[in-house]
């Protein structure tokens, strides 16, 4: 896909970025994992980021990505697949290209790895990563990797294949400065951790679309969501917020890394067991779990 085909796509609808399978000695379970990518993309996802942050991109190695691409390229349908690449200027670059050999219609860029940098190194950096790839970039936004809106219109001039902007930091003057100078030039994707509770300030700020990470295991609340945030449908929006999004926040909140480990409970409490997740993360306990599967039980109540 070319990068401004992708750039369309990705603008078009929800996107998710589904979890990685792992197996009980947590090799990567490619049967399963195609199994999930199959199942998602009968959903209407406008693109699905694999091995992103809830991909575990920080516990795969490079050898195991395009493994990963393969697998989800073969599974997914129509559907464009974008995969992370990552970590120092060097390693990151030959990611993106393994990547983009395995089959990926495009490359989101996360943070570099440890350093904090002036924005000169982070321009380079992301330069660096979108002139090694034909595909289209997204950068994402957060933690050691924040760009002005300066530095991103510097990149646009440098690099066409820069397509998208993700943001996870949730500065939404930054947002709102970054989208009125750059316009159409890019695609603008909303990536806060469970975004759906930033949404509505996010679409006030120019941003109208973004990744879900609970359409992994509850695939057409995510839609309804998303459908009615974008008909301004005020009512619906407000009671999944309150009687779903919260309370599973609230649970999220309890553990550090529990943003990726909540999405892998879900899915095991809905049928789905993606296995557990890699260390450095550890999963929910027995009765975070049994909380979660309340929280979905009574959202699946509430629907009928």
């Amino acid at each position: 896909m070319n990068p401004i085909d992708l750039k369309r796509a990705v603008g078009s609808g929800l996107l998710s970025f589904p979890v990685t399978h792992f197996d009980d000695a947590l090799a990567f379970n490619e049967s399963a994992y195609r199994q999930h990518i199959a199942w998602l993309s009968g959903y209407d996802a406008a693109a699905l980021f694999v091995a992103g942050g809830t991909g575990e991109f920080f516990s795969l190695n490079p050898a195991e990505l395009p493994r990963v691409v393969t697998a989800a390229k073969a599974s997914a349908g129509k559907v464009p697949i974008i995969c992370g690449a990552g970590y120092g200027t060097s390693l990151a670059v030959e990611i993106a290209r393994s990547a983009e050999k395995a089959g990926a219609d495009g490359i989101i860029l996360l943070p570099p790895y440890l350093m904090t940098s002036e924005q000169a190194g982070l321009i380079a950096h992301v330069a660096a990563v979108c002139k090694s790839v034909g595909i289209g970039v997204i950068m994402y936004n957060r933690d050691n990797a924040v760009l002005t809106a300066d530095s991103l219109a510097k990149l646009c001039d440098q690099c066409p294949n820069l397509i998208g902007y993700k943001d996870g930091v949730g500065a939404i003057d930054q947002v709102t400065e970054i989208t009125t100078k750059l316009g159409d030039r890019l695609v603008y994707v909303g990536g806060m951790p469970t975004h759906e509770v930033f949404a509505q300030a996010y679409f006030a700020a120019g941003v109208t679309t973004y990744s879900s990470a609970v359409f992994n295991f509850v695939p057409e609340l995510a839609q309804r969501f998303y459908k009615a945030l974008r008909a301004k449908n005020q009512a619906v929006v407000d009671e999944i917020l309150a009687q779903f999004f919260f309370p599973l926040v609230a649970l999220r909140n309890r553990g550090k890394g529990y943003a990726v480990s909540i999405i892998k409970a879900g899915l095991k409490v809905t049928g789905r067991d993606p296995g557990p997740v890699r260390p450095p993360l550890t999963d929910l306990t027995e009765q975070e779990v049994a909380l979660l599967g309340q929280i979905i039980g009574l959202q699946a109540a509430a629907a009928e």
